[in-house]
């Protein structure tokens, strides 16, 4: 389990922009597993909707695609994290990517990332979306580690 103070210590996210609460499970070089708590005081409410509240779709997948950036930092070896400290994640594409059902406030939003493709310091992931286990959107994320 990895919580959001050591995400913290990996990704460059901060408040209102780091989507992703805790790490549940982590596989590296193959998979992992982590969630958002989805609550009413996202700042993002209150333009979207007001009165009709629906977490937005590229929320969604920025979420995902910063699990991604989680699975790849912590699967180098402990040399390639420490440089990591100079590096970032770019998302090069985002392809099938699909909106299912809408989240709403109160969904605990969970993201099941698997490694399709590794060579180098692009990462290809296949991305999926559920809230109680149902698929709320899904898609294929391509991501490159460069330099800051």
């Amino acid at each position: 389990m990895i919580d959001v103070v050591e995400i913290q210590k990996i990704l460059p996210h901060r408040y209102p922009f780091l989507l992703i609460d805790r790490v549940v499970d982590f596989v590296p070089m193959v998979s992992i597993e982590a969630y958002k708590n989805v609550t009413i005081g996202e700042q993002i409410f209150q333009g979207h909707f007001p009165g009709h509240p629906i977490y937005p779709g590229v929320m969604i997948i920025e979420g995902m695609a910063q699990a991604g950036g989680v699975l790849a930092f912590k699967s180098l070896d402990e040399e390639s994290q420490e440089a990591t400290k100079d590096k970032v994640i770019y998302f090069m594409s985002i392809d099938r990517c699909k909106f299912r059902l809408p989240v709403k406030p109160g969904d605990k939003l969970i993201y099941k990332l698997g490694v399709l493709k590794h060579r180098g310091n692009i990462w290809v992931l296949d991305g999926k979306a559920y809230v109680d286990d149902k698929l709320v959107a899904e898609a294929e994320l391509k991501a490159m580690i460069v330099d800051k």
